[in-house]
């Protein structure tokens, strides 16, 4: 709940027609042509098919997301909902399409650097554990004391 008894809905979780697309008319046919030639969308695709397409749907049309709505907030109507800003979140995902939920320390860049790619959410909740592992991997990395 926040400020004036409002209560947050979601995220739910869709595809990105774009790296930076915060809504459905955003599309970069290079992201989409990219993202669609991974193997591992496609089996994360075919195993998840009809949940992803019920995301997608609902993520759409508000009128269609009421009823998972009602299940936890029953009597709430469409009128007292408003959509809200979309974010995009990178998440990584291996060749056989299982999400990563873990951090990927990116060993084949230039020896002076440390990439950290895939933030797994909730990354706020628990920064001060990812920053020593983060300065742990670092130490090693880099002959740190």
């Amino acid at each position: 709940t926040g400020a004036g008894r409002q209560v947050l809905i979601g995220p739910n979780a869709v595809l990105a027609t774009a790296r930076e697309g915060y809504s459905w008319f955003h599309w970069n046919i290079r992201d989409v042509l990219e993202a669609a030639s991974f193997p591992g969308l496609w089996r994360l695709g075919f195993k998840h098919f009809t949940f992803g397409i019920g995301e997608m749907y609902r993520s759409i049309f508000l009128s269609a997301q009421m009823s998972e709505i009602n299940k936890y907030i029953p009597g709430i109507d469409q009128r007292d909902i408003r959509k809200g800003r979309a974010g995009v979140r990178a998440q990584a995902m291996d060749y056989q399409g299982k999400l990563i939920e873990d951090f990927v320390f990116d060993e084949a860049c230039p020896r002076q650097m440390l990439h950290v790619r895939n933030t797994p959410s909730p990354g706020a909740t628990s920064s001060l554990a990812i920053a020593k592992m983060i300065v742990d991997k670092a130490q090693e990395r880099f002959g740190l004391s």
